[in-house]
């Protein structure tokens, strides 16, 4: 995808050196905006092979409103292990096990998976389980998808992550922090007959080579189980960004995938038998004609 490559090239070109959290050194721009049109493909790099199952798995899992990596971790999905991991192997309770051992046993023991698995109230909770100052709980999820069903034309088609009270016991705070919706309607001059559904997200941290493009994926394809059951069609999803950094031990990586050519978009297939944004499974989806480039390792800064 061109505007990828361009944004890799921009902060490499344009990037202020920048000192972070993990202590591994970023080049760095502030603000930046990509827009990628959903009816043109399904918006997944192609100039390294991306891990689709673990962005489906992790979006499944979101909109469960979990915050226990089980799930991803019996479904084969390692992404979010890091930090739980690292947590245990402060504890006493760390027998030397590698992160591989430490999933298998969240995977496999419940009260483990009870007591090491937790993340805190990330972003499924903020989704489905927002605690209010008066102590209720909103479901965003469900409050999104009647707002667009009864009232199209609302400026408030937002969910929002970033639950400033509860940021500090969350492994990881929100780096994709809030999302909003827009339902343009039909052109009939170019014989569209249904409104169209696009989404716009604000990133306020965006690791650009390890994160964004499963971000990218991930949010496209939450616009198209939305826009199914809300029967729309598909519009655009617009990626916004606050602070867009390349890690250091990742510019050799995107050196190398910088110097590869563009292979077509693949397309995203979904069950159109399914009507509610909870009822999906994995086997819902289907990759066709994905044809990337071989992936690219890069480690997790944590």
């Amino acid at each position: 995808m061109q505007q990828y490559h361009d944004l890799l090239r921009h902060i490499i070109t344009n990037g202020s050196w920048k000192e972070d959290r993990t202590g591994t050194g970023t080049w760095s721009t502030f603000g930046y905006q990509m827009r990628f049109d959903l009816k043109e493909g399904f918006p997944l790099l192609t100039t390294k092979k991306v891990f689709m199952k673990a962005i489906i798995h992790e979006l499944l899992w979101f909109l469960k409103g979990e915050s226990n990596i089980k799930y991803l971790a019996q479904n084969g999905v390692g992404i979010w292990d890091d930090w739980p991991f690292a947590t245990y192997k402060k504890s006493p309770a760390y027998q030397g096990e590698t992160i591989k051992e430490f999933s298998k046993k969240v995977a496999e023991d419940d009260a483990f998976a009870e007591q090491w698995g937790e993340l805190g109230p990330i972003y499924g909770v903020q989704w489905r389980s927002w605690l209010g100052a008066d102590g209720k709980t909103t479901d965003q999820i469900i409050q999104l998808i009647e707002q667009i069903k009864k009232n199209p034309n609302s400026r408030r088609l937002i969910v929002n992550a970033w639950n400033v009270a509860l940021v500090d016991q969350m492994a990881l705070p929100p780096c994709h922090t809030m999302f909003q919706f827009y339902v343009a309607p039909a052109d009939t001059a170019k014989g569209e007959t249904k409104e169209k559904l696009s989404c716009q997200l604000y990133q306020r941290s965006a690791d650009v080579f390890l994160g964004v493009p499963f971000n990218i994926a991930s949010y496209a394809l939450l616009t198209m189980m939305i826009a199914q059951v809300c029967d729309l069609d598909l519009g655009d999803f617009v990626h916004t960004f606050g602070d867009v950094h390349l890690y250091k031990n990742h510019k050799e990586q995107a050196d190398l995938q910088l110097s590869r050519d563009f292979r077509p978009l693949p397309t995203m297939k979904i069950n159109p038998e399914v009507k509610s944004i909870f009822d999906f499974k994995y086997e819902d989806f289907q990759l066709l004609n994905y044809d990337p480039h071989p992936s690219i390792s890069a480690e997790v800064a944590v």
